[in-house]
């Protein structure tokens, strides 16, 4: 896959270099034929859908609430993706995450998304979750569980080493 020219520059250098290690949550996922494209690669869609995936199944995991029945919900406010590489069918594909920013009523994830183990990052996202209320959908803050999960990646993103 041909990186843009974009992703040479200084811009994107601290992300290129994040390994496996930068993220302090690491969920394995396997891919699917339906997740390539005509060109034997991901489809640029389904990148998003790994930061969901490994997003909402850490969150569901760690706090124990079902993100179906609960009053205050995240909602995705912007997200982004720099692709640095291939990952395809039948390749494992490994989602790394670490927390960038927790505010009042938001969050803001880094994610890296890992092909075969050994290779280097094949793409790096950011992904904001707003909290609201999910009657209203006005801006709340977050579950005690949800605050207390995100402060918990915090202290464990000191750990290690970006």
């Amino acid at each position: 896959m041909a990186t843009s020219a974009g992703t040479t520059t200084p811009r994107y250098a601290a992300q290129r270099a994040l390994t496996r290690e930068a993220f302090p949550v690491l969920t394995e996922v396997t891919t699917r034929w339906a997740d390539n494209d005509m060109f034997g690669h991901l489809n640029n869609a389904v990148y998003y859908q790994l930061f969901d995936t490994a997003i909402n199944g850490w969150l569901a995991g760690v706090t124990g609430e079902d993100p179906v029945r609960a009053r205050v919900i995240g909602v995705v406010a912007e997200s982004r993706c720099v692709f640095f590489g291939e990952v395809g069918f039948p390749d494992p594909v490994t989602v790394g995450l670490r927390l960038a920013r927790l505010g009042r009523t938001s969050v803001t994830y880094e994610l890296g998304v890992f092909g075969v183990p050994g290779a280097g990052i094949a793409a790096f996202g950011e992904w904001t979750h707003v909290y609201v209320d999910r009657s209203s959908r006005v801006p709340t803050e977050p579950s005690p569980a949800h605050r207390a999960a995100f402060e918990g990646i915090l202290a464990r993103a000191d750990e290690v080493v970006a």
